[in-house]
């Protein structure tokens, strides 16, 4: 057992290694000049887009909105906790200007996974749309690709068991028994039937929950980080001016803070940035193939939204509140330094961090269910459907009661996996991805 997790943890070092991140990195960067900055001319085109909730009712499974809200529920989560936190303990507070560049160069990523998604998805045998990169890999790129999109489904479906389960399940027993002495089988229970209760559902259910969990939880989050932020307003200006500063020079060592150099800054910048968006991984397309619209592009203007508010607005707003109460030099990291900046931030602040981990965690196992089971499906069909479901509502009572250092080490390899094929994907289909835009913009 031990030599296996020193394997893992091996292999998770070099799949999330500079190599990897510079792909990542690096196919947002030509995507963004090859749509001649698109995503951030129009970001305001998508939003308009967002709002008006127009929906094309017979052409998919939930509306754009509640598609994002789904993409969204797995994506804010512990990384805009927890993975903040850690980001800046290893690579000081400039860390948070390559997790705005990594979001940045993301919007097109994003972008282009949701207009393949909606533009090469199929109907299944129940009659449903569905699709993310194992189709537009097999549709866009021919049958002799196949085997891409089976590796891609065979590497989300069993990563959705670890970061989008057990890993969030884990989270919350581990938040509740610390804050208020809930044992884990309680917890564990509790959240299982929960899920279970959405899920068995179907997506129409999960995007039901989702677009008014989603937007109700973010906005909390944000309203309570504001109030700590406007009492210290004095000083953003300086905390802006330590990110900007950091991430070109480094950071001091600083009370309990070891020091930093600017390699860090980018290193733990980059890689937490897109483990909290999660643009390139492929996972958010499977839920934009679901949405009821015939348009790839308009999709694909709504879709760049979640990398903009889960980084941009809502990762943010953790960092600012890290820095401005001094926390980040306590010499604590993850969800504990978190907690610990918002406790001294507000009184009763500790209970924001609790409560975002609890309800973003509930929100992600349900996000990732159904990538995990459209995953599934494209390998064994519809008939895995019910038993994947039942799996993964007994997989969160797991979670909550075993130690998880072999399943998140596994999980963070399974998630490195998941976007070579993506990655390859968006690069050989990127000549669609800018012909069907333009042909949207300027017909």
């Amino acid at each position: 057992m031990e030599l296996l997790h020193s394997l893992l943890g091996q292999l998770s070092s070099f799949i999330w290694g500079p190599v990897m991140l510079t792909l990542l990195l690096g196919v947002g960067v030509y995507l963004t000049l090859g749509l001649k900055l698109i995503p951030w001319r129009k970001i305001g085109l998508g939003f308009a887009l967002l709002v008006s909730g127009k929906a094309d009712k017979d052409q998919g499974e939930i509306s754009p909105f509640q598609a994002l809200m789904t993409a969204l529920s797995a994506t804010i989560g512990t990384g805009n906790i927890a993975g903040v936190a850690t980001a800046i303990f290893l690579g000081g507070p400039g860390a948070i200007f390559w997790m705005w560049v990594t979001a940045l160069f993301g919007m097109a990523t994003k972008y282009g996974e949701a207009v393949l998604a909606v533009k090469y998805r199929e109907v299944d045998e129940r009659g449903r749309r569905v699709g993310g990169p194992m189709y537009y890999i097999k549709n866009g790129l021919g049958e002799n690709w196949k085997w891409l999109g089976f590796l891609f489904a065979l590497f989300g479906t069993i990563a959705a068991f670890g970061i989008g389960n057990m890993v969030q399940s884990n989270s919350v027993s581990d938040a509740l028994q610390s804050n208020f002495g809930v044992s884990p089988v309680l917890t564990g229970i509790v959240l299982a039937v929960l899920v279970g209760l959405v899920i068995l559902g179907g997506v129409q259910r999960i995007g039901v929950v989702a677009g008014k969990l989603v937007p109700i939880m973010a906005i909390a989050y944000v309203l309570g980080s504001l109030i700590i932020i406007f009492a210290n307003f004095g000083q953003v200006g300086q905390a802006l001016g330590l990110i900007f500063t950091s991430a070109f020079t480094g950071t001091a060592a600083t009370g309990g803070f070891a020091g930093a150099a600017m390699v860090a800054a980018i290193r733990f910048g980059v890689a937490r940035g897109i483990f909290s968006n999660e643009a390139g991984l492929g996972s958010a397309p499977i839920a934009h193939a679901a949405a009821q619209t015939n348009d790839p592009v308009r999709q694909g203007m709504i879709g760049m939204l979640g990398t903009f508010i889960d980084t941009l607005i809502v990762c943010t707003m953790t960092a600012l509140v890290i820095l401005l109460t001094g926390a980040w030099t306590s010499g604590e990291t993850g969800a504990s330094l978190s907690t610990l900046a918002y406790g001294q931030g507000i009184s009763g602040g500790n209970y924001i961090v609790t409560f975002g981990l609890v309800v973003f965690a509930f929100t992600t196992l349900l996000g990732w269910s159904y990538y995990g089971e459209r995953c599934a499906e494209f390998i064994f069909g519809v008939r895995v459907i019910t038993p994947y479901r039942i799996l993964w509502v007994v997989a969160i009572l797991t979670g909550a009661l075993i130690k998880l250092d072999l399943v998140w080490l596994l999980a963070d390899v399974m998630n490195g996996f998941m976007a070579i094929p993506n990655l390859i994907a968006l690069a050989l289909l990127s000549p669609v991805i800018f012909r069907v835009t333009r042909d949207y913009l300027y017909k």
